[in-house]
């Protein structure tokens, strides 16, 4: 086999990593949407227990990258693929750890209808879901039109965190013995409007691979 061809199967196992890592945050976000609606705690556990494997995988997408660089030394283009998947499992690592976050705070959340009282966080937590989704498809796809499209989201997600604070405000102006709990709830914002951001970066990062352009700047 060239030293080509070897490079180039390389690579593809590398995408097949990105991807599996892809799927698990994915089910992630989506899991600790429905413990957070159903109080399900359970599957809170499952979400902490499974972040292990989310850590194990960008450990190995690491590993995988440097021993290309050291064994290939790629230029251009393929450097930039390498470049990309370090830097991606980053954010989708950290994805991951937001998702096991915002599990912890749900097993110590013990009231009923959670999901409805702050009104926000549920729209927070689909857009988050969707950036998520949208971010990691954009990089199967190579599809920077995508990216712009997930980018854009994060300003709605944004502007909801900003809502949630402001309901936040004025439940515990009602009633302080809700104090303790709001906290939590705002946590659980900050962690989605954290995986929006994630997301976005992960699209950023897919612009850079596909242009060699990171925010509108010419690098590789």
């Amino acid at each position: 086999m060239s030293g080509r061809l070897g490079f180039q199967n390389e690579i593809e196992k590398l995408n097949v990593e990105l991807i599996k890592m892809g799927t698990l945050i994915e089910q992630a976000i989506e899991n600790v949407i429905i413990a957070f609606k159903n109080q399900d705690h359970s599957l809170a556990k499952e979400i902490i227990r499974k972040d292990r494997d989310i850590d194990d995988m960008e450990k190995a997408i690491e590993s995988h990258c440097l021993s290309l660089i050291l064994r290939q030394q790629p230029v251009a283009k393929d450097l930039r693929i390498v470049s990309t998947a370090l830097k991606m499992v980053t954010d989708m690592e950290r994805i991951g750890d937001h998702a096991s976050d915002i599990a912890s705070i749900i097993l110590k959340i013990d009231a009923d209808h959670v999901f409805e009282i702050v009104e926000h966080i549920p729209e927070m937590a689909l857009l988050a879901k969707k950036m998520v989704k949208g971010s990691i498809e954009a990089f199967v796809k190579g599809d920077t039109e995508l990216t712009k499209k997930i980018i854009e989201i994060d300003d709605e997600v944004d502007n909801l965190f900003t809502k949630v604070k402001s309901e936040v405000i004025e439940i515990i102006k009602k009633s302080n013995d809700l104090s303790d709990m709001c906290i939590d709830f705002l946590m659980i914002a900050k962690y989605f409007e954290r995986i929006g951001d994630h997301a976005e970066n992960i699209c950023e990062w897919v612009e850079f691979n596909e242009t060699g352009e990171y925010k509108n700047s010419r690098i590789l």
